[in-house]
């Protein structure tokens, strides 16, 4: 029975991914409600997803020929980035980490509701400022932070991801998923890697997880002209702030 509400929680997962974002804000309390210990679920959580952003890559691998040298750019940070950030997570004890959850995904639904206007403001607003390199600075610590939180919990990771990369590269936000779904793979997945070496991994679940995530995202891939992404986000902020409201009270 656990199994099937974890796949089912994956599966949803991965609709809202391909719908709006923020399917982690599902599938990482569904762990939890297991009394899945949360650092633990955490790292099985972060496995589970590096599966689904295969798809959007291949689906989008034409992009690849025009973003090289951005990407041999941009990659090495974001790697120290998750390996420290997955390596702060192995070394929380549970209780430290379990007091942060709430912020966590409070942080992760204000993200997901403010994520347009995130976008839009790096996007234009940093033209604005008369220095480039401050602006070019700014946002490689910028990502290289993005990548350390992708590390250590990753909820909402993808909607600082796109909004930085707004702010370093003049060009579309449809280019620049291509470099969003790199990033969040190779941090996702170093931090996976490092996590492997910990015994900290639930297999089986991930294996379950990673399945459903696959088939949730690929019919949210199919109905994602059908159903407008607007009400799934504002459902997922929705239940991100009722569970970041539960832990603040609960505990």
């Amino acid at each position: 029975m656990d199994e099937l509400f974890v796949f089912g929680a994956a599966f949803l997962a991965g609709l809202i991914n391909a719908l709006a974002g923020g399917g982690t804000l599902v599938s990482f309390p569904a762990l939890l409600a297991l009394g899945i210990p949360p650092v633990t679920a955490n790292i099985t959580n972060t496995l589970s997803l590096c599966p689904g952003y295969c798809g959007g890559m291949i689906a989008q691998r034409k992009e690849f020929a025009f973003q090289k040298s951005r990407i041999h750019q941009i990659l090495p940070i974001c790697i120290t980035g998750g390996l420290i950030g997955g390596f702060l997570l192995i070394h929380s004890d549970e209780s430290s980490f379990r007091t942060l959850i709430p912020y966590l995904i409070l942080f992760a639904s204000v993200l997901l509701a403010v994520q347009d206007r995130a976008k839009n403001f790096l996007i234009h607003g940093s033209y604005h400022i008369d220095h480039p390199r401050l602006v070019s600075g700014g946002g490689f610590l910028l990502l290289f932070l993005a990548a350390l939180y992708g590390g250590y919990f990753g909820a909402g990771v993808s909607v600082i991801i796109i909004a930085v990369l707004g702010l370093l590269y003049d060009d579309s936000l449809v280019s620049l998923n291509i470099l969003k779904l790199i990033i969040s793979f190779s941090v996702n997945l170093v931090a996976s890697l490092y996590f492997i070496f910990t015994g900290s991994i639930l297999w089986a679940l991930v294996v379950i997880m990673s399945i459903g995530s696959v088939f949730g995202g690929l019919v949210g891939g199919t109905f994602v002209e059908m159903v407008h992404p607007e009400i799934f986000r504002w459902i997922i902020v929705g239940l991100g702030l009722c569970i970041s409201l539960w832990y603040f009270i609960c505990g």
